[in-house]
């Protein structure tokens, strides 16, 4: 959201609001916008969009590797790093709380998110990772399943959270990955093409992709998940790599709304109207409040 100018030279820096996914365009959010845009749906953003100034404006497409809150946010951390090798493990890492230990900054570090890919009738489609209801013990005991075949590749595998495993090899700097975000609900075979001129990992690791669907399609622990009417964990992506950077907490003047992410990339319509609506009854109260 873009931020009004100063008030005067002593006025305390403005507050970054970020509201990811506050649109797409997906057939189903285009469908949605108009309600959006009604007159007395949302008050106060309506006010807030009329009051503001556009100061900046991030350029991209659909298919870009890294999502555009994500370029903000790294952005606002100092990270000067191109599209797809922003070092999202490592935050996400950082995140894990006092019981996880940091990664090593030696090291380049992706994000390994175990999913379910989905086989429609032409296409695959990757299911968020946070619908699969893992826990815990059932995340480990899958990572356990996995770290054989890793470690045969010359890869480090780490556990941080049941939808979070991270993993090093001495060849991962400098591969260029989409964000989880931005293949959530799409077909990860549009971010997964051979390039022939592309890093020297990136082959081996889609080869370890198929090994991996291949070890798990009969995995006891997924035929326990089918026999309760629960996704299977099928396959993995790998996001967010990089190197430790030295900065991995967001300024305090930025505030990240996070409550339009789950809906929309489920494609949940309704439910994303009621963020909305709940997001302008609360946090763009408060805004407009303390502008007036």
């Amino acid at each position: 959201m873009p931020l009004p100018p100063f008030a005067s030279p002593d006025s305390p820096p403005p507050t970054h609001w970020v509201i990811p996914f506050a649109s797409s365009l997906s057939a189903p959010c285009q469908h949605a916008l108009p309600h959006v845009d009604a007159p007395g749906t949302l008050p106060r953003l309506s006010s807030l969009l009329g009051r503001l100034q556009v100061v900046a404006r991030l350029e991209g497409d659909e298919y870009q590797l890294s999502m555009p809150h994500e370029r903000v946010l790294a952005a606002e951390m100092g990270w000067e790093a191109a599209d797809g090798l922003q070092p999202w493990a490592a935050w996400w890492a950082a995140q894990d709380g006092p019981g996880s230990a940091p990664l090593e900054a030696d090291r380049c570090w992706a994000l390994l998110s175990p999913g379910h890919w989905l086989m429609g009738r032409d296409h695959l489609t990757l299911l968020d990772p946070q619908s699969l209801g893992l826990d815990e013990a059932t995340s480990k005991a899958l990572l356990e399943a996995l770290r054989a075949l890793f470690e045969d590749e010359g890869w480090t595998l780490r556990w941080g959270a049941p939808t979070r495993w991270y993993a090093s090899h001495p060849e991962l700097d400098g591969l260029p990955t989409a964000s989880l975000d931005r293949v959530i609900g799409r077909d990860p075979d549009i971010w997964l093409h051979e390039d022939p001129d592309g890093h020297p990992l990136a082959r081996r690791l889609r080869r370890l992709q198929a090994e991996v669907q291949m070890l798990l399609y009969q995995h006891p622990l997924n035929d326990a998940r089918s026999e309760q009417g629960l996704a299977t964990v099928n396959s993995f992506w790998v996001s967010g790599c990089g190197r430790p950077p030295r900065t991995l907490t967001l300024p305090a003047v930025t505030r990240v709304l996070g409550e339009l992410r789950a809906p929309l990339l489920g494609d949940d319509m309704p439910l994303w109207l009621e963020a909305w609506r709940h997001l302008d009854a609360t946090a763009l109260a408060d805004l407009t409040q303390a502008l007036d």
